[in-house]
């Protein structure tokens, strides 16, 4: 909710008048509420809300009412509907709010649990729940009382993701596909299994424990949300702390910009089609967004100068892969990503850089970089020249496949992008977040300076070279000048201060090994990022 709008007031409204509607029977003459039991689970969740509200606890306690699910399906479970609505709504008016407005966060969230808590407690009732729980002296009817937990649990979900997706078409005018997209397959799991503690918690109550039975369960189930809270904090520095990686290098070479944020899609794509695991596809997208990181070492006015590069400066260049690997060495949770920064502009001939590797000595990771690094070079629009086409591009990776790009990253990403396109993944430092404006830009990696000049760094176009008869773009093969000797280069200037980078191996950190000299004229700018 950016911004409170009209229509998201008048929405909010016309939930907190059928919230209103869900609890006005508790009112009603002969009702039957069991008041004691209503008092006890209304004061239970509102004293799990609390703790957020005080500095003393800062964020060391879970925030989201998903940490209270259990309370209240047990809630939906012992109580009458009515009831039961209104056990959520004094815990949601207190509760924390991260974002503004407040007010309106806290009212819709009182309306929006009230309603779902009525929905899931009308249909166990229904299905005849409340008698299968047994009560003093007689047991629970097993294994049917699953039956009706597990249906009130799912209309819990149902609700409730119905109403997430809903305000954030009506308050961030978000399209109806992409405001529900993944809600419920994601709530879904987790709040049967928050079903099942409600129901044992609602037997334990009705049993010889009573009250007491809350404690039982309520107590691992927060220790549990705590931990799961803690996970998504550290989560989010990582994510900050590349966010801060990759603005660095925008600023410094503003001709790139937004570059690595596309490289990252691109590697989750063709990592996708390859069928790697959850966990290594997003450590790849890391890669893939920080592979660049390096020119932060680089001299900004190697970067950013005017006219051909010396070949004294392009040796600077081409360590930037080393100053990418010594940068993010010591991030931990990077792994794999570290070895695709370093190894990234290896070609499978072994005429790359920094250490020549050949085929399948290159890391996995730096394979698909390599060629998602290479596909947005092409296609991306600069200020001094026009991206080209992607099927353009595509046929380019397809030519230089086995020599240069590995052929099956190159299969990977024609495969995933006549299943999803390019369009729509073109923008945002991780996968659900929103492109960021930035002053002065238009289309998605293109940048427009106060007044053009020559590419910069390390996306110069050289001179041309001769291609194949009757194939166009780039050459795969850079000539051999200068041979393929392991001399180390004349000591460069390092990140300006006139130090040579720390010196190490590729592989264990413990000395440098030598590098391969620059072999001469290099492809232009598409493959050369």
């Amino acid at each position: 909710m950016r911004a409170t709008r009209g229509a998201a007031r008048g929405y909010i409204l016309v939930a907190a008048v059928g919230a209103l509607f869900c609890v006005l029977p508790v009112l009603r003459a002969g009702a039957g509420i069991p008041w004691f039991t209503l008092a006890l689970l209304t004061g239970l969740y509102l004293v799990c809300e609390l703790p957020g509200r005080f500095p003393f606890f800062g964020g060391s306690v879970p925030i989201s009412a998903g940490s209270f699910f259990p309370l209240l399906l047990a809630a939906a479970f012992l109580l009458p509907p009515a009831a039961a609505a209104l056990v959520a709504v004094p815990g949601s008016l207190v509760g924390r709010v991260e974002q503004p407005p407040a007010a309106a966060r806290r009212v819709w969230r009182a309306a929006q649990l009230a309603v779902t808590v009525w929905a899931a407690s009308t249909v166990h009732a229904l299905l005849g729940g409340a008698a299968a729980l047994g009560g003093t002296g007689t047991g629970p009817d097993l294994p049917y009382a699953i039956l009706p937990a597990c249906a009130a649990a799912l209309v819990f979900s149902l609700v409730l993701t119905a109403l997430d997706g809903s305000i954030l078409v009506v308050a961030e005018r978000l399209p109806p596909g992409r405001a529900w997209s993944g809600l419920l397959p994601r709530s879904l799991g987790p709040h049967l299994v928050h079903g099942l503690a409600g129901l044992m918690m609602a037997v334990l109550w009705r049993g010889p424990y009573g009250p007491l039975s809350a404690l039982i369960v309520l107590l691992p189930m927060y220790i549990s949300c705590w931990v799961f809270a803690q996970y998504h904090r550290e989560h989010a520095a990582h994510r900050a702390t590349i966010r801060a990686l990759v603005q660095a290098v925008d600023i410094k070479d503003t001709y790139t910009r937004g570059h690595s944020e596309r490289v990252g899609r691109a590697s989750v794509i063709i990592a996708r089609e390859l069928g790697m695991e959850k966990d290594r596809l997003e450590v790849l997208r890391f890669a893939g967004i920080l592979h660049d990181v390096g020119k932060l070492g680089v001299p900004t006015r190697v970067l950013r100068k005017d006219g051909p590069l010396t070949p004294e400066e392009r040796q600077v260049i081409e360590l930037h892969p080393e100053y990418g690997h010594e940068i993010v060495r010591g991030i931990g949770f990077l792994g794999e990503a570290r070895a695709a920064i370093l190894h990234h502009h290896e070609r499978l001939d072994g005429s790359g850089y920094p250490y020549g590797l050949r085929g399948r000595e290159i890391p996995e990771f730096a394979r698909v970089v390599a060629v998602a690094d290479a596909f947005d070079a092409m296609t991306s629009t600069r200020s001094y020249r026009r991206g080209r086409p992607v099927p353009a591009a595509l046929e380019e990776l397809k030519r230089c496949a086995g020599t240069q790009f590995d052929p099956q990253m190159v299969r990977a990403l024609v495969r995933g992008l006549e299943r999803h396109g390019w369009s729509a993944v073109t923008a945002g430092v991780m996968a659900d977040e929103p492109p960021a404006a930035r002053p002065g830009d238009g289309d998605a990696g293109a940048v427009h300076p106060a007044r053009p000049r020559p590419p910069s760094g390390l996306d110069r176009v050289p001179p041309p070279q001769a291609t194949a008869p009757g194939r166009g773009g780039v050459p795969c093969a850079r000539p051999p000048q200068g041979g393929h000797d392991r001399t180390p280069p004349v000591p460069p200037i390092g990140n300006g201060t006139g130090r040579p980078p720390p010196a190490r191996s590729p592989r264990d950190g413990t000395g440098r090994p030598a590098r391969r000299q620059s072999p001469g004229p290099q492809p232009p700018a598409d493959h050369r990022r």
